[in-house]
């Protein structure tokens, strides 16, 4: 198994100690590591263009996952001399949901899609991850690559699953060292779970990476949180 340093840690540069594997230089399936000109009306037509909001958002691994967004209104906090307590009242579920989505749109309003959707998408990006037995940090790295696109607006109905396929894409291409069979093999599962065409994923790829402004190696800070959450949930 991979560590979490291990996939994270940039390959060295050619000609700076060893040569940079040819797997990380350029990831198979469509999507090039270097940064050809590339017109914004042509990114526009596939990802709305950032909002004001998103751009004054700084990435936050909890902000998705944080566990106080499904109680809302329905959570009163109790204040007394020597502690403080937390009571959440019984809703139904639906009620919880709508309120929670609601709560969401409020603070978020320039995000597309409802929190609830959001955190759906990720569960099949999991579910489909296990199923190619890809690491924890790969999906780690797919949930960081997907919550800043959401985050900064680009997600909408029509893109959501290809933006969610192609960053599972990246961050096993990123942080496995996948053979050509391998390759295929996730792209025919991404194709089947999200019902998608491969060409409208792999040229969705790129759009993708440049969304990310090719920013694919991340910081421990912010894949850590996702990893711990992942292993603890295995």
């Amino acid at each position: 198994m991979r560590t979490l340093k291990g996939a994270l840690e940039r390959p060295p540069r050619p000609g700076k100690g060893k040569p940079c594997p040819s797997t990380r230089a350029a990831p198979a399936g469509g999507a090039s590591m270097t940064r050809p000109p590339m017109p914004r009306l042509w990114l526009g037509c596939w990802l709305p263009r950032r909002t004001d909001v998103g751009d004054a958002l700084e990435y936050n691994p909890n902000l998705l996952d944080d566990p106080q967004w499904p109680c809302g209104k329905h959570k009163r906090v109790l204040i007394f001399a020597s502690y403080m307590t937390t009571v959440i009242e019984y809703v139904k579920p639906s009620d919880l949901k709508k309120d929670m989505n609601e709560t969401f749109r409020e603070k978020f309003p320039h995000i597309k899609l409802t929190l609830s959707k959001i955190r759906s998408l990720k569960r099949e990006m999991r579910n489909l991850s296990e199923e190619c037995s890809l690491e924890p940090v790969t999906v780690s790295m797919a949930y960081v690559y997907f919550e800043k696109l959401v985050l900064q607006g680009k997600l909408n109905k029509q893109n959501r699953k290809l933006c969610a396929g192609a960053c599972v894409l990246l961050a096993a291409k990123i942080s496995s060292d996948l053979r050509r069979s391998e390759v295929k093999q996730l792209i025919d599962k991404l194709e089947e779970r999200f019902r998608f065409n491969r060409r409208d994923l792999i040229g969705f790829e790129f759009t993708v990476l440049v969304a990310l402004e090719l920013a694919l190696y991340l910081p421990e800070s912010q894949v850590l949180p996702h990893y711990r959450r992942l292993t603890q949930q295995c």
